[in-house]
């Protein structure tokens, strides 16, 4: 299988942010440490960026991941390190969308 690209974008309610982001950079090496993760890293809005942003606002972040293939991406939704992040926050989260790409 060919290699793929997430883009997760990840709302919390009101205010809780930092929080969920804490608890995503503690489980970050695990991630990192899975056979085919290329890349895994969240990203909030660039401050100052002018008017060609188009904002997330204060309450989002998008993580961005490269995977070898579909199979890792798999292996990697079924890990127990990320089972216990998602039962960790999910009463946090007011919405969360997943995008899986693939290279043209």
């Amino acid at each position: 299988m060919s290699l793929v690209h997430i883009v997760a974008v990840i709302r919390t309610k009101p205010g809780l942010r930092a929080d969920v982001l804490a608890l995503f950079n503690a489980n970050v090496p695990a991630v990192l440490a899975e056979e085919g993760c290329i890349a895994y890293e969240a990203t909030v809005d660039t401050e100052n960026a002018g008017p060609v942003q188009t904002p997330f606002g204060s309450d989002t972040f998008v993580v961005i991941e490269r995977w070898s293939s579909m199979e890792a991406l798999g292996a990697h939704a079924r890990s127990a390190h990320m089972k216990a992040y998602a039962a960790s926050t999910k009463d946090m989260l007011a919405d969360r969308k997943i995008h899986i790409l693939s290279p043209t």
